[in-house]
């Protein structure tokens, strides 16, 4: 049973549209195996008009994949770490980790497909246990095999693997440290974002701590409890600290061309087949690290 689950981009379509964009069977057919429960969303029977929301988890029995075009592009990856099971990445600003609904880019999937032949199996998303927005740099801890693959994501499932980012934000945060608990869903007001909102949401923590006031903005450490789809981004608007230069989600007159300061520092995981304890840090961009210095030169 192939499982896949439901990005910002793929979201708010009808699930036979869907599942029939990503598959070789008619839309008839797609439509048939929904009523016959052969498609689940959540693993509950739904109706083929079903608007997919973010997070869902579409399951899908006897299916036929539609082959993509995941072509090896060689680049040149940071890679951190790598041996039989596991391979950890730092990947940089303005990647797209894989492809989706509309991509024409090449992908970070691509230049894994470049390095190694050994990646989980997955028709669409070989190898990636958990992403990264385009424009967030930072970590990422890639399968080499499928038993690796569910090891990792039951660690994501279970909240065992550590993820932490640093973020400049708007203003200066008044607090040491603070626990935003507040449930994420689709922008009812604007379906090209997500928001805090209680209707079709999913409960979304955040834990954040002040490191440094620089000028009018603040360095926080964000630690995900969850990972719900532009969650840090959402969290610190909702709170009236926006992440500086962000684009979707920031203050308008604080747009930045380099886009959101956002970087993905710091992971800890349980090694698949060792079980040994891995942490893994690097440093955010030079650019990210140059703003921190305008900004304490008293620069916008």
């Amino acid at each position: 049973m192939l499982k896949i689950e439901i990005e910002f981009s793929e979201a708010a379509q009808r699930l036979d549209v869907f599942c029939t964009s990503v598959s070789e069977h008619s839309r008839t057919k797609i439509a048939q195996m929904i009523k016959e429960g052969l498609i689940l969303v959540n693993d509950a029977i739904s109706k083929p008009s079903y608007k997919l929301e973010v997070d869902d988890v579409v399951s899908i029995d006897k299916f036929l994949p539609k082959p993509l075009q995941l072509e090896p592009v060689e680049m040149d990856l940071d890679i951190l770490y790598e041996d039989d099971d596991v391979l950890v990445i730092n990947k940089p600003k303005g990647l797209v980790v894989h492809p989706g609904a509309g991509t024409k880019e090449a992908t970070l999937v691509s230049g894994l497909l470049a390095h190694t032949k050994q990646l989980s199996n997955d028709d669409i998303r070989p190898g990636i246990v958990h992403r990264l927005d385009k424009d967030t740099s930072g970590l990422l801890v890639v399968a080499k095999n499928d038993v690796a693959h569910a090891f990792l994501a039951d660690q994501l499932k279970d909240k065992t693997m550590h993820r932490e980012y640093l973020a400049i934000v708007t203003g200066n945060f008044p607090h040491i440290k603070a626990k935003v608990d507040a449930p994420i869903g689709r922008d009812q007001r604007n379906r090209q974002q997500m928001a805090v909102t209680e209707k079709n949401s999913k409960p979304a923590i955040t834990y954040l701590n002040r490191l440094e006031t620089i000028g009018h903005c603040t360095l926080l450490s964000c630690q995900l409890e969850t990972g719900r789809t532009h969650q840090i981004r959402v969290h610190c608007q909702y709170i009236g600290y926006p992440v500086l230069g962000d684009p979707l989600y920031g203050l308008k007159k604080q747009s930045d061309p380099y886009g959101q300061y956002l970087h993905a520092y710091k992971l800890s995981f349980e090694h698949p087949k060792t079980k040994e304890l891995m942490t893994f840090e690097c440093e955010p961009p030079q650019i990210f690290k140059d703003k921190i210095e305008s900004l304490k030169r008293g620069e916008s």
